[in-house]
């Protein structure tokens, strides 16, 4: 038996303390939050028996090192949260009572036992617990083999301001947290805008030269949504679900939570309504649907929220649900914001039971936007999910100045959706193209038959947004292809020279908000669109292939070449054009940090 440490010692002291206190103090009543004046309902929490019942032994991790204790913690809390110990269970069924220390005790310190664990594990141990999908680079394809590509347009853009995070803390990001075409979509293009009495969006289309391959060249696609202008905008009846949990307790969290919804109320006015739901160990209403000219009264209600208790996230989603069907207005944006760190371990930790439970609210015209804070426990990957199934959007806001651009400057773009299951299908021109690569949208590749099928959910395009894709191709006349032709396999290829014009033939679907049947659009991509010199291309043009580039290196720059950090530098550069916000700029200086912190 492994000999107990000071440390360790002294931790269990405090959590049986914890507990006897909280034990002696309950009364077996419901409480009134002290955070607001809703009454919420007191949960069993099953830590504290957990941790009561725990034997100590040795645990060895990977590398051979003894696990920190906050860790064995973190992971007793999580088979508990899971349902996988049986006799804790049976135990709160008999005695409830005896489960609601860990939440009440050291809530009242702001720190749940989950939080005083993650705290303890991010200062002590440097272990990184925050969860992203694995992304799988999409590889090179020979179009004799695989001619069509289809895809789900992605307007989210929290894998940029995570990266963002990470440079400014003078950290490399985890290859895992660069999704490229988010970051390529982080920045507005700015395409012409759609014709009047139209598709409520424009296509445009651009070729030359790759900047890393000069045997290669890259196709840009761009689809714009059409503007509307914020007194347009329809009533909104939002719900901001907010995570007021131990784990929300850092300022780069609630505080910068409050500050950006505040940012966020200034927008709004009569037409408007705002309900506010918490979670916690359980969830409450602080503020029933108030109309948005109460600016006062909606931030007083966010003034009085403080961290504190595990994280029962099911529960208040399911509130949020309840309360936004309650006060929906026909016609209008009807919305949850949710406002996490991605932390559930209470309540339905069943991702796919969430899944559904959002996606069958999206059917009944309630939609989700998720906004990610914080560090150390953030769950990426869940926050995504949550957003595309409740055909929403999905941000992270690692600064007031991220809050000012997506809840001020884009709330239209961010509140209104002008259309829905948005596909794109590229076909490729044998005659013309070899080879091809899509760059980015890992997670959002679909099935050849899904682009017609109508019951395939596809991303949204929200109003003035803007979506763009890139495709790296080789042509058919170049003498260094990446793939070999195969040996046994005639490679058919057209002797019309008519297709020669063409490089590809795109094909766009979509619905209309409240439609079940898509729309297609179709347009060729011209053989004479190239530009042969890329110093002679739009400012977009090199700037979407300097991020692309850029998201690239940061994955390991697997098909970049000799393609380096001054390169992208030099080629952002002289595409910043107006940047009215400067985020072209602040690109830039990303791109110096990532330069000296890779050295």
């Amino acid at each position: 038996m492994k000999t107990i440490t000071p440390f360790k010692r002294n931790l269990t002291t405090l959590l049986l303390t914890a507990t006897i206190v909280g034990c002696s103090s309950y009364s077996g009543q419901s409480t009134t939050d002290s955070n607001s004046s809703a009454v919420v309902p007191q949960t069993p929490d099953t830590t504290t028996q957990s941790i009561m019942e725990y034997e100590y032994k040795e645990v060895r991790s990977v590398e051979n090192r003894a696990v920190p204790m906050a860790h064995l913690l973190k992971q007793e809390h999580d088979r508990v949260a899971l349902g996988k110990e049986k006799k804790v269970i049976a135990m709160e069924m008999m005695a409830p009572s005896k489960h609601r220390v860990m939440s009440q005790a050291m809530a009242s310190a702001e720190v749940s036992g989950h939080y005083l664990a993650d705290q303890m594990i991010d200062s002590n141990s440097g272990i990184d617990r925050e969860q992203f999908a694995e992304i799988i680079a999409n590889g090179i394809k020979r179009v004799s083999e695989d001619p069509v590509s289809t895809l789900s347009i992605d307007v989210d853009s929290g894998a940029y301001s995570l990266v963002r995070r990470n440079l400014n803390q003078g950290v490399m990001p985890r290859t895992d947290m660069v999704r490229i075409e988010e970051m390529i979509n982080y920045f507005d293009y700015s395409y012409p805008q759609p014709e009047k009495g139209g598709a409520p969006f424009s296509v445009t289309t651009e070729v030359s030269k790759s900047p890393w391959n000069s045997n290669s060249h890259l196709v840009h696609v761009g689809i714009q949504g059409i503007d509307t202008d914020k007194a347009h905008r329809p009533a909104s009846n939002l719900v901001f679900l907010i995570d007021v949990s131990g784990s929300m307790g850092a300022s780069n969290k609630l505080p910068l939570l409050k500050s950006a919804f505040k940012l966020l109320v200034k927008q709004l006015n009569e037409k408007d309504r705002v309900t506010m739901v918490v979670y916690a160990g359980a969830s409450g209403v602080v503020l029933e649907s108030t109309s948005g000219n109460e600016q006062g009264k909606i931030i007083a209600a966010l003034d009085r929220l403080n961290a504190g208790g595990s994280t029962h996230g099911s529960a208040g989603i399911n509130l949020a649900y309840a309360m936004a069907e309650q006060a929906k207005i026909e016609g209008g944006i009807n919305r949850v914001i949710l406002a996490t760190d991605g932390d559930f371990n209470v309540g339905t930790v069943n991702h796919t039971q969430l899944m559904d439970l959002i996606e069958a609210k999206r059917k009944a015209g309630i939609s989700l936007t998720t906004l990610g804070f914080g560090s150390g426990n953030y769950n990426d990957h869940l926050m995504e999910q949550l957003a595309d199934k409740g055909n929403g959007n999905y941000a992270y806001i690692d600064n007031i100045n991220e809050a000012q651009k997506v809840l001020v400057d884009e709330l239209t773009s961010t509140l209104k959706t002008i259309a829905k299951d948005v596909k794109i299908q590229v076909e490729w021109n044998p005659a013309v193209v070899s080879e091809y690569r899509l760059i980015g949208y890992n997670n959002r590749l679909l099935n050849r038959e899904d682009f017609n099928n109508d019951k395939i959910d596809a991303g949204e395009i929200g109003a003035g947004h803007s979506v763009t894709a890139l495709y790296e191709v080789t042509l058919a006349n170049s003498d260094q292809p990446r793939i070999d032709p195969l040996r046994y396999q005639r490679e058919e290829r057209t002797s019309d020279e008519n297709n020669t014009d063409e490089i590809a033939f795109l094909r766009l679907r979509y619905k209309e908000p409240d439609a079940d049947h898509s729309k297609l659009i179709e347009q060729v991509i011209s053989h004479e669109s190239i530009t042969h010199n890329i110093n002679q291309t739009s400012d977009n043009y090199r700037f979407s292939a300097a991020v692309a580039g850029f998201g690239q290196l940061l994955r390991g720059g697997q098909y970049t070449g000799q393609f380096d950090y001054a390169a992208v530098k030099q080629l952002a550069s002289g595409a910043r054009g107006q940047d009215e916000f400067g985020y072209r700029g602040e690109f830039v200086r990303l791109v110096n940090l990532a330069s000296g912190l890779s050295l």
